[in-house]
């Protein structure tokens, strides 16, 4: 077998968002919100159901997955590669925005139900060292959760660094697939999750269209398009920002320390402005 990228936009949203196999997503949301008892999902409703973008290497939507469940509570799945400006924001943005528009008159407030964010993280977002966090409103002498209808869960796969053996949790098997299913050859012997053993079965590119094949590489173009014009940006800044330390005269060692570069690249950057 061949796995997909997880982490891929067009894999992601294939897995996830699948209404034909509802049962991945329902065990995933279980065992990433912990889940038990009277608070199970069993039955989900996808929002935005998977499909191709009409245009190659389109984007379909910036929300990854959303969905609500049997007792109409809002989820919303989101897989971030790379950091970026205002994410926070964004997050409180789109689950604030899901929330306000259940209703449209301010008479119908009883009938809100509560919104759950899911960032999926590739890279370190909060100070804590564990690789699942969970956020809600709570009061900040006693702890108690006084505004209950918003919560926000991250996952930040670099933190993770369990071995396969090692695996246990269902969660510890999920947070696994997703970030090492594309090195896999077979399904690991430990999935007896229906609902992982589905995500693992439609990762399997071999069971792609070409069309989504197409569309699953140029989902990978157009992130490296916009890495490159990230680092484009960040470079540009660095140079304006070691010119004017040369030109306000300190030395090569304290601009490389503030830049963040070696001295032999601030000073590869002061010479070709000065030979400018």
């Amino acid at each position: 077998m061949q796995f997909a990228d997880v982490k891929n936009d067009i894999a992601f949203r294939k897995i996830f968002g699948n209404e034909n196999r509802k049962e991945t997503l329902i065990s995933f949301l279980n065992a990433a919100l912990d889940f038990q008892d009277d608070q199970l999902i069993k039955q989900v409703s996808i929002l935005n159901p998977y499909q191709l973008p009409k245009l190659k290497g389109g984007k379909v939507t910036i929300i990854d997955v959303k969905a609500t469940d049997q007792v109409g509570r809002t989820y919303i799945i989101e897989m971030q590669v790379g950091d970026m400006d205002g994410f926070e924001k964004r997050v409180l943005f789109y689950s604030s925005k899901s929330y306000s528009d259940q209703i449209k008159r301010a008479d119908f407030y009883r009938k809100l139900r509560p919104v759950i964010f899911i960032g999926i993280l590739d890279f370190k977002h909060t100070e804590n060292k564990n690789y699942i966090s969970r956020s809600q409103v709570r009061d900040i002498e006693t702890g108690e959760q006084t505004i209950k209808d918003m919560e926000f869960t991250f996952i930040e796969l670099p933190k993770f660094k369990l071995e396969l053996h090692e695996l246990k949790t269902l969660i510890e098997k999920w947070v696994y697939f997703i970030k090492n299913a594309e090195s896999l050859e077979v399904v690991p012997e430990n999935t007896n999750d229906e609902g992982l053993k589905s995500a693992y079965e439609e990762a399997n590119v071999q069971t792609w269209t070409q069309e989504e094949l197409d569309a699953y590489a140029y989902a990978f173009m157009r992130e490296e398009d916009d890495r490159a014009r990230l680092d484009k940006a960040e470079m540009k800044g660095k140079i304006e920002l070691v010119i004017g330390m040369h030109e306000d005269e300190l030395g090569m060692d304290r601009i490389a320390k503030i830049a963040k570069m070696t001295v032999p690249e601030v000073q590869e950057i002061i010479e070709k402005h000065l030979n400018k």
